[in-house]
């Protein structure tokens, strides 16, 4: 209890930074989930629609996907020095694995009974991609993006290391001073933001799934 009860002493007292550090954390993980979203949905497309270069690409994203998180921003910092568009590039790479893997399986899980009818009706590719496959797949997608989000909040908070903002501020803080309630406040917004947003996700997620069951 005593401990409760200097975490919520700590949010009050520093009301104002963790505002500061979560606008922070969200700005810098919500860049990322973009940038992952596009680059990772147009990867996905591409590598579905031209299967010989699948392969490669998927494998060069599992080696992105399996690099820890403050390696691979160790081994940005030579590059592109400290700061946020470190943290983002890595978050990126970090997110496209799920959106690549998520858009790839959803496009290629789609019936080929239903492309051939839409070619015989004399669909072009482009109407059948946005018409036929990615609303078929968008359940799958989701799933990805999901996925992501929740990943991308979470290892946001290690790009402290490397002076990029956001939560993971008060983490570093806290672990150098040796104070843990300002570490568990910090790791406990993280929790609540990542939770709040797959949840939100999730919801949608449902609702996709149910319109394409009334299809």
């Amino acid at each position: 209890m005593d401990f409760l009860h200097e975490v919520i002493q700590l949010y009050i007292e520093r009301k104002d930074w963790f505002l500061e550090l979560t606008g922070a954390h969200i700005t810098l993980s919500l860049t990322a989930v973009l940038l992952a979203g596009v680059l990772g949905l147009l990867l996905g497309i591409w590598i579905a629609e031209c299967p010989k270069v699948s392969g490669p690409v998927l494998t060069v994203a599992n080696i992105c996907y399996t690099i820890p998180s403050i390696s691979l921003l160790g081994m940005l910092i030579p590059l592109l020095g400290i700061g946020n568009p470190t943290a983002v590039v890595a978050l990126t790479l970090y997110g496209i694995m799920p959106m690549v893997r998520n858009t790839y399986a959803g496009i290629t899980g789609v019936s080929s009974d239903i492309v051939s009818a839409a070619e015989a009706m004399g669909s072009t590719r482009l109407q059948i991609m946005l018409k036929i496959k990615l609303p078929l797949a968008m359940g799958v997608i989701i799933a990805g993006v999901r996925n992501m989000v929740v990943m991308t909040i979470s290892v946001a908070a290690i790009a402290s290391f490397i002076g990029a903002g956001g939560l993971g501020v008060a983490i570093y803080r806290g672990i150098t001073i040796y104070d843990t309630a300002m570490t568990f406040s910090g790791s406990l917004l993280i929790a609540l933001l990542a939770i709040l947003c797959d949840g939100l996700l999730g919801l949608v997620e449902k609702k996709i799934k149910k319109g394409m069951h009334l299809i």
